[in-house]
């Protein structure tokens, strides 16, 4: 019981003392929940998670895919989403409009060279 006694005397020491932060904890998951709560989101993911295990285990070349694995790739999801969204809602307001279009969703793919790969895939 001294690594509980000695947490809470550490968790009892005055304020106005200078404290170093925490160690970051290891693993891949822990330090992209630590961006997603820096970046101001409520939750580490906002897509839910039982849906993109499904979409994993969908592959047959799947066998196995760990929890971190399928938050890193929720949250690889939702950067993706994110970033072609403010792509495309550049071009919306080029038309002066504040509602993404398909439109503006094949403009952003023809005019971004990360979005490429995309390229046909709407059509």
């Amino acid at each position: 019981m001294a690594l509980a006694e000695g947490n809470a005397v550490a968790a009892s020491a005055p304020a106005d003392e200078e404290s170093e932060p925490p160690p970051p904890v290891p693993g891949a998951a822990a330090s992209a929940a630590a961006a997603a709560t820096s970046s101001g989101a409520a939750r580490p993911a906002r897509l839910p998670l039982a849906r993109v295990k499904a979409l994993v285990k969908a592959d047959p070349d799947v066998s196995l895919a760990s929890q971190e694995a399928i938050f890193i790739l929720a949250r690889a999801a939702e950067l993706f989403v994110e970033t072609i969204a403010k792509d495309a809602y550049i071009y919306a307001q080029q038309g002066k409009r504040k509602t993404l279009q398909r439109k503006d969703l094949d403009n952003a793919i023809e005019a971004i060279d990360e979005f490429a790969f995309l390229e046909g895939t709407l059509d």
